[in-house]
């Protein structure tokens, strides 16, 4: 059986910022299916959540299963359980102010200071029903992670497909991470190194409003990157995830322009703008060092790194010690003497034991055949020559 090619995406040349957002009451100021659905099978929405609770505890029932179930149930009779059923109630969802503009503003500011933002939902909803918002339509999400249901050749919901809960949503960071997208690619479980890495930790924004979003928002945190807490009227819920320590920071759900949530992401894409620049000045250093090093034998590294060594000495001890090492080498000649001679006037922890045995015997040798001087070897040869 020959394997599926999955389409992934790669580590791009400008920093990646990817923003996850939980859904229900992050986005949308109630549940989805509270939003026209759960009224359109004819029943009351607090008991709705009641018989869906009722099932998850009596047969021990995944809740996000038994809310599916019970929507199907409900259904019956009443509505065609389809697809295009769904997505028709999730236009009808109700968003938060500055939402419907949010995401493709937020993006071209990125674009601005030179980040790729890229937007993600990871939800315990219905797929289906964010698929019908107005802002999926139009192409706001990178994907879509969330509860969906597998259909008949009808368009008939007959079996859940993807089930999410707060458990499993942190999977789907390690899928942005290394850009491996699709539930079904099992290259999420691969080993990545670094530099093959598509977005690090260090660049992901994790929005949501409650404890069921605490796996993401840990995760999120623990690998440097950001978590913001969202609320509707009541700070209860983030002063309790401030408290313990479950997010960086908490803001109203509004998404205009000018507001809190809209100043910390913005912040949060500028530190990453300047953190890819140092991060990038760090990797050319590295590189030139790398380069240097691959031109020179390790023998000329080890003399290189002993005469910084010694130019760095801070006590006689250490002048004996590096000094012993140097005398095991050959070959000192030329730039490397008038540095040596120039470190031993200029360093008083080596010129105080010129005089010693052991470094009088090496800067003797040093000099030894030597020519034209310039001052600084004309110096240490009037001290190494002087005879008690």
């Amino acid at each position: 059986m020959q394997q599926k090619q999955f389409e992934r995406k790669h580590r791009e040349e400008q920093p990646v910022v990817a923003i996850c957002y939980d859904f229900d009451k992050t986005l949308t100021p109630d549940d989805m299916q509270a939003q026209g659905f759960i009224q359109a099978v004819n029943c009351d929405v607090e008991r709705f959540w009641r018989e869906s609770n009722e099932l998850s505890e009596r047969g021990n029932v995944d809740q996000n299963l038994a809310y599916m179930l019970c929507m199907k149930e409900k259904a019956r009779g009443e509505i065609l359980f389809k697809r295009d059923t769904l997505r028709e109630y999730g236009a009808k969802i109700a968003l938060f102010p500055g939402v419907e503009d949010w995401f493709e503003r937020i993006r071209a500011y990125g674009r601005e200071k030179g980040v790729i933002v890229e937007h993600y939902i990871i939800s315990s909803g219905l797929l289906e029903m964010i698929e019908g918002t107005s802002v999926a339509r139009q192409g706001a999400f990178e994907a879509i992670y969330a509860s969906s249901f597998y259909y008949d050749e009808k368009g008939v919901a007959i079996w859940p497909a993807q089930v999410v809960n707060y458990t499993n949503k942190t999977q789907f960071l390690f899928r942005i991470e290394k850009g491996v997208l699709d539930v079904n690619d099992p290259a999420v479980n691969d080993s990545f190194p670094p530099e093959e890495i598509r977005v690090p930790f260090t660049n992901f924004i994790y929005v949501g409003d409650s404890d069921t979003d605490v796996p993401c928002m840990r995760l999120v945190n623990s690998y440097g990157g950001s978590s913001i807490g969202v609320y509707d009227r009541d700070k209860v819920k983030v002063y309790k995830m401030i408290r313990e320590g479950r997010i960086k920071y908490f803001a109203q759900a509004d998404y205009r322009e000018g507001t809190r949530m809209d100043e910390l992401v913005k912040g949060i894409i500028d530190q990453t703008a300047i953190r890819h620049r140092l991060d990038s000045a760090h990797f050319a250093c590295k590189r030139e060092t790398e380069q240097f090093d691959r031109a020179n034998t390790q023998e000329g590294r080890e003399r290189i790194d002993l005469m910084i060594d010694l130019e760095n000495s801070g006590s006689f001890a250490a002048t004996h010690t590096i000094i012993a090492k140097m005398a095991a080498l050959s070959g000192w000649e030329g730039e490397e003497v008038q540095k040596l001679c120039a470190i031993a006037r200029n360093n008083a922890q080596v010129e105080g034991v010129l005089r010693d045995k052991d470094v009088r015997a090496f800067f003797i040798k040093l000099l030894k055949g030597r020519k034209q001087l310039t001052p600084h070897e004309q110096a240490v040869q009037q001290i190494v020559a002087f005879d008690d």
